[in-house]
């Protein structure tokens, strides 16, 4: 099992940038595929970004592509998702998923894909 920890959010004013990270611990494999959705009050949790088990592919949503960058530091068992040019509308709870892979090339851009969870951190931008 996977354990995730999130960390990053905060309160930021449009325009600003945030950096958040998820820490895997446990049974990890460098060669794991990587999630971030958000879910915002009253709305379904979205897909934002994702990276394969390879490192090599990513995919980002429409709505932020171009403004969030996806990351991974191998020797800190650490993944990044970069947020800047932030809008009121980024405002949610982002939550960090993970599924060990095999060095596939593949990213998984549903939520039913992956098992294992962060606890979510809320991230918060004004107007």
């Amino acid at each position: 099992q996977v354990q995730l920890v999130e960390s990053g959010g905060g309160l930021v004013q449009a325009g600003g940038s945030l950096r958040l990270s998820c820490a895997a611990s446990g049974r990890t494999f460098r060669s794991r595929a990587m999630g971030w959705f958000r879910q915002a009050p009253g709305k379904e949790r979205e897909f934002v970004a994702a990276v394969s088990g390879s490192g090599d592919t990513t995919e980002y949503a429409d709505s932020v592509k171009g403004r969030f960058t996806i990351s991974r530091d191998n020797a800190k068992n650490t993944d990044y998702l970069r947020m800047v040019s932030l809008k009121p509308e980024d405002t949610a709870v982002y939550y960090c998923a993970a599924r060990n892979t095999y060095y596939s090339s593949t990213v998984y851009r549903t939520a039913n894909d992956y098992p294992n969870w962060g606890q979510g951190t809320q991230v918060t931008v004004s107007s």
